[in-house]
Order: structure tokens, then C-alpha cells, then sequence
């Protein structure tokens, strides 16, 4: 069962903000690989890394409604829902699903949060360097996936 991602601080006004969910097993950025192509040294993704930000990236897109992305400061909140490992037993399936017991697996949540941010960047906000504030939960669920929430704030945002 998912959660809200309400703000337990209370009531804040926002100017704008956007949510969605990625759907699937979460996945975190993987690490540039490297090829040499024509004796040149080339740097790319991996391919996992690339479908993952792609799917966040039309999840992004859908939410934003062609409205153009949040400029200024912005506030991201990340609860990333991982499948309970087929190595838990009943009882202990049911403590993750309930809560009680909280992933220690990868994949680690920078990580997902950097594949995410990069998926979403240029579509709900313009640069990942707008992030002031980055927000990251992992617990298990019956249903993987990420839920995204993406708030202006400051003066600055419009």
C-alpha cells in the first residue's frame, strides 16, 4: 500500500508544483561506461540508466501538461517503493509491507534520486541544480515504483 507524500510540517503555499510516479522497480544511476570508437575514448550511460530516466522523463511530461518547467529553486520529495526480496518469509513480508522493516538494499537512494532528477530535468524543472532541497524515502511495497513530488519555492519562483 503507498503513502501520501503529504507534508507532516503542515500547510505551505506553493506558487507551483507537480507530482507523478514512476512506475517499475526502481533504478538507480548507473556509472558512466567507456568505449574507445575510432581511437577515440567515448563516455556514455548505460542502457538501464537511459530507459529508467526516459520513463521518468514521460511520466514528468504527462504530469506537466505541456506547461513549461517550474524556473527557481525548487524542493524535491522522493519516496522510492522497492519489492519485498522473494528471500523474506511470510511474517517478515508482512513487517515490510507494514513498515517495520526498512530496505537496506540496493539500490541506494542517491542513486535513484540522480537517475530520477536527471530523467526529469528540462521537463518538470529546467536544471538539477535548482534542487535546494532533496527529500529521499525507501521502503517496500507490493507495487514498485517512485513517487515524485517537485515544489517551487522562494521569491524567485515562477
Amino acid at each position: 500500500m503507498r503513502r501520501s507524500l503529504a507534508s507532516a510540517q503542515g500547510v505551505t503555499m506553493w506558487a507551483r508544483s507537480v507530482g507523478f510516479s514512476v512506475p517499475g522497480k526502481p533504478q538507480g544511476k548507473g556509472r558512466p561506461r567507456f568505449a574507445v570508437r575510432g581511437g577515440h575514448a567515448r563516455a556514455y550511460t548505460p542502457e538501464k540508466t537511459r530507459d529508467y530516466e526516459a520513463r521518468a522523463a514521460v511520466a514528468a511530461r504527462l504530469a506537466m501538461s505541456g506547461e513549461v518547467p517550474i524556473g527557481g529553486a525548487v524542493e524535491v520529495e522522493l519516496f522510492v517503493w522497492l519489492p519485498v526480496p522473494s528471500r523474506f518469509n511470510k511474517a517478515q513480508r508482512a513487517a515490510a509491507l507494514a513498515g517495520d522493516i526498512r530496505p537496506t538494499c540496493k539500490p541506494d537512494a542517491d542513486n535513484v534520486a540522480k537517475a530520477v532528477l536527471d530523467g526529469v530535468q528540462g521537463v518538470a524543472f529546467e536544471d538539477d541544480a535548482q534542487v535546494s532541497d532533496l527529500i529521499v524515502r525507501r521502503r517496500f511495497s507490493a507495487v514498485p515504483g517512485v513517487d515524485v513530488k517537485i515544489y517551487a519555492v522562494g521569491n524567485d519562483a515562477i
